[in-house]
């Protein structure tokens, strides 16, 4: 399954099903779960539902997208048994439209025209991108789907509620917001990390782009909307990330924590449980998640875009072999480049000639952006090491 290309969700329902049916999960053991996988961090490491196939590796963005799903589908099945799969479909797609009738939150779903899991492959397409350009977007070295969880939220509340869900996530976007800025204000000294974490989370916002953050205490936030257990634990859980830079809690940032403990209701364990989950996961994982990779940027970007042309690479390393050994001029240049520095001219003769063969297979357009030019020393680095044996073999003739 390509969680980028047309009929994932179609091909991926059946194992959804399987997995709800073979794993008796309430609520809150899923959200653990996606806790786990990085989802409630806002960087998916991993899925829960279904595994990479043998040679397509996920991107984080496509993982995220399959955690997305998914979470939404429990969420609907938790809520309404034995409904069926269009049911489901419909329910999504209602939901997200009452949600993109307002301005600030822009999400194209085709009207009249589609399956209806084309339509939701297209809105969690949409959800999971970045508010930055693609420009920005390709040299930000964090990434921004770290308040997606309130979809799922708001999503049961409009299941439950039946009522317009667009205040609600306003609001409950608002007080997660204030209170992570808060949480964040307890540092006597702000790092990168505490940085980075600011513009983490203000570029996932999607309905309070002009928040004034005043408050000084927790008590001086309105948490009226804050009362269900998930709602809880997840402004919780985000909190203790935002603590969690140094790899301990002080004094000073633990008496904060409790005491938003005490006035969510929530005792002791709930806290440690959140801290302990933000650690495990932190130091499991710090080389993995984007926002962590502060202290090298420009390594984290080529890393990054190493990883997006090598994906490119694999998933259309067919075709590109095909193209490639219709051009024996590049075919020997690319053998070359190998062994030894290419001149000026065949540079651009190479250059020229993958941006010409980029252009017969759309997956490839991204080289022909602009700035796209910028990949194509990865690109020509790549198809040497990742294309077949036999290919490899006449690089070297």
């Amino acid at each position: 399954m390509n969680p980028s290309a047309t009929g994932w969700i179609k091909k991926h329902f059946s194992s959804f099903l399987d997995f709800i049916d073979k794993n008796e999960m309430n609520e809150e053991h899923f959200y653990e779960a996606l806790r786990a996988v990085g989802f409630i961090y806002g960087h998916s490491l991993d899925t829960l539902t279904e595994k990479e196939s043998k040679g397509l590796t996920w991107t984080t963005q496509e993982k995220t997208k399959v955690n997305l799903f998914d979470a939404l589908a429990f969420t609907y099945y938790d809520t309404i048994t034995n409904a069926r799969k269009e049911d489901c479909l419909e329910a999504i797609i209602a939901f997200y439209k009452l949600l993109d009738k307002k301005e600030q939150y822009i999400i194209n779903i085709p009207i009249g025209k589609g399956s209806l899991e084309y339509k939701v492959e297209k809105i969690i397409h949409q959800r999971v991108q970045t508010n930055e350009s693609v420009l920005q977007k390709n040299f930000s070295h964090i990434i921004t789907n770290a308040l997606v969880y309130i979809d799922i939220l708001s999503f049961d509340h409009y299941l439950i509620t039946q009522q317009d869900p667009y205040e609600y996530a306003k609001k409950l976007e608002a007080v997660l917001t204030e209170t992570i800025w808060l949480a964040l204000q307890q540092k006597e000294s702000k790092d990168e990390y505490n940085k980075l974490l600011i513009k983490l989370f203000e570029s996932s916002l999607r309905y309070n782009s002009l928040i004034k953050h005043t408050h000084t205490r927790v008590t001086e936030i309105d948490l009226s909307i804050v009362t269900e257990p998930l709602e809880q634990q997840y402004l919780l859980d985000l909190c203790s990330l935002s603590l969690w830079d140094d790899q301990k809690i002080d004094e000073h940032e633990r008496l904060f924590i409790m005491e938003f403990c005490t006035v969510m209701g929530l005792d002791e364990k709930g806290y440690l449980e959140g801290v302990l989950a933000v650690k495990t996961f932190l130091t499991e994982h710090s080389d993995e998640v984007a926002y962590l990779n502060y202290s090298n940027p420009v390594k984290h970007f080529y890393n990054q875009t190493t990883s997006t042309v090598s994906n490119l690479i694999s998933r259309n390393s067919k075709r590109l072999v095909r193209e490639i050994r219709e051009s024996r001029d590049l075919v020997i240049l690319l053998g070359q480049s190998t062994t030894r520095d290419l001149s000026k001219d065949e540079r651009k003769l190479v250059k020229n000639q993958l941006l010409d063969i980029c252009k017969s297979i759309p997956s490839l357009a991204v080289f022909l952006l602009p700035g796209g030019g910028l990949l194509l020393p990865i690109l020509v680095r790549l198809i040497p090491k990742m294309l077949p044996s036999a290919f490899n073999e006449n690089l070297e003739d």
